[in-house]
């Protein structure tokens, strides 16, 4: 006979519980907003007419600059990534418990990571345009600074996840730290090492055109040119092209991240 299982009581209410908790949230976040879904569904009329008549049909009024503006973007995403990857990987060795020469070093190393990586790279954009004016260099200065914060902090957790087993048996024979990085923390580390670098490259290519758009450079600040003067066509021309780029560079770092963990 088939058993038919059945939903514990306190499962239940628990479950209860929390759809109660989600309905006061949305109420509250409502009122508070002034957002009412109703008006918004009643008035998808506006919605639809701009979509279809302001944005489409899609234009490429100037291919050239274009073009350019995204191998730009393309160009600040590699920069960003493969120029944090190194200074990562330092800070990575030296923040982990396993390789740190003392461990004081490797919560101050923690806590910047920890405040790159939750500083949002357009924040980071804001601050350096500020600094140095609007360019590419500023949108490529802010990609590594995120960066770094997240790749920091994923190389000390693959480090952290090497076997301990190995690492005892090298420091029984009396292997120097430099030995134990090399011959067992590098080569056991590598593929996620690897993997963590493709991912970052993944979410600079997406984020790189929200910091060009704040003035950053590259395709984000083509686009939003067209939008300020109101050359919707070219806009949509450009945002189309834009989910083309990181579709395209989403499967290739998936089939590489597979060909690396495999």
């Amino acid at each position: 006979m088939r058993k038919i299982h059945v939903i514990p009581q306190k499962q239940k209410r628990n479950t209860l519980i929390a759809l109660l908790i989600v309905a006061i949230l949305f109420t509250i976040a409502t009122i508070q907003t002034e957002y009412q879904p109703l008006s918004f569904f009643m008035n998808m009329e506006n919605f639809w007419e701009f979509l279809l008549v302001d944005l489409f049909p899609p234009q490429l009024a100037d291919p050239p600059t274009i073009v350019e503006g995204i191998v730009q973007t393309i160009s600040m995403a590699i920069a960003a990534s493969l120029l944090s990857c190194v200074f990562s990987l330092i800070l990575a060795f030296l923040g982990s418990r396993t390789t740190a020469p003392f461990q004081p070093l490797c919560k101050i190393i923690r806590f910047l990571a920890s405040l790159q990586r939750n500083i949002p790279s357009m924040i980071w954009t804001f601050i350096l345009i500020m600094a140095f004016g609007i360019g590419s260099v500023v949108g490529a200065l802010a990609l590594f600074i995120t960066t770094c914060g997240f790749l920091i902090r994923s190389f000390i957790e693959t480090i952290d996840e090497v076997g301990a087993e190995s690492l005892e048996a090298l420091q029984s024979v009396g292997a120097s730290r430099l030995a134990i990085i090399t011959q067992v923390i590098i080569p056991a580390s590598l593929p996620g090492f690897l993997s963590w670098l493709l991912y970052s490259l993944e979410v600079n290519i997406r984020s790189s055109t929200l910091v060009g758009a704040v003035g950053g450079g590259g395709i984000g600040l083509i686009m939003m040119g067209y939008i300020k003067q109101f050359r919707y066509h070219s806009a949509m021309g450009v945002i189309l092209l834009i989910a083309a780029v990181v579709i395209i560079v989403d499967l290739l770092t998936n089939y590489l991240r597979k060909k690396v963990l495999a």
